[in-house]
């Protein structure tokens, strides 16, 4: 919605750049408009390219060419073949490292905000060297079902997340409903490092700072 909060700008990416200089982690937003894209790569360590604008092929020459590592959704009702050439366009416009994330996809189903599409991990990993990661936040919509959708995403092969975490859901600016409480997240991980155990991975100790 246009009425819906819409970021912050310069201002946010100042906010985010100050969170990695205190912390030491590295950090992902997203570029919305070709216009933009090089104040963008400015602050942040890796570019994300939102659903609606997967097919958006100017801004991907636009996000390729600074040569920054791209997180690529998924389209919505985009094919695998689809969001291959997505990244095919990244790539070939100087991209050299890109992750393809899959967020659900638009279905008949009403339970949902979207419906995760599982059977596209292994096929994507089959077809491409591309990581591939799953955002449970996204493709849920609620809370409650965002542990299952990442773990499921974890046992389908994916190589990582993109979970939203809100100390206080209630007052999140945008996809409050969706975010798991600092404490739901630990409780994540603890099972994430079991599923991946099982599949003989392993997932490396939290960041300390």
């Amino acid at each position: 919605s246009p009425y819906s909060f819409q970021g912050l700008g310069e201002q946010g990416l100042e906010i985010l750049a100050e969170a990695r200089e205190r912390t030491g982690l590295p950090f992902v937003t997203e570029a919305l408009d070709s216009a933009k894209v090089d104040l963008v790569a400015q602050y942040a360590d890796m570019i994300q390219i939102g659903t609606r604008n997967m097919q958006n092929f100017i801004l991907l020459k636009a996000v390729g060419k600074t040569r920054k590592p791209v997180l690529l959704k998924r389209g919505m009702s985009a094919t695998m073949t689809e969001t291959l050439m997505s990244a095919e366009y990244l790539m070939s416009n100087g991209a050299r490292e890109v992750v393809i994330c899959e967020r659900g996809i638009r279905t008949f189903a009403n339970h949902a905000r979207n419906t995760l599409d599982i059977s596209i991990i292994p096929a994507l990993k089959r077809e491409s060297h591309l990581p591939v990661i799953v955002d449970p936040s996204h493709s849920s919509g609620q809370h409650y079902s965002v542990i299952p959708h990442a773990l499921a995403g974890i046992g389908a092969g994916a190589d990582g997340l993109i979970v939203d975490v809100h100390d206080r859901p209630e007052e999140a600016l945008c996809d409050g409903p969706q975010a798991l409480l600092p404490e739901e997240f630990s409780h994540l991980m603890e099972m994430a490092r079991g599923v991946s155990a099982a599949m003989g991975k392993s997932i490396g100790a939290p960041h300390t700072g």
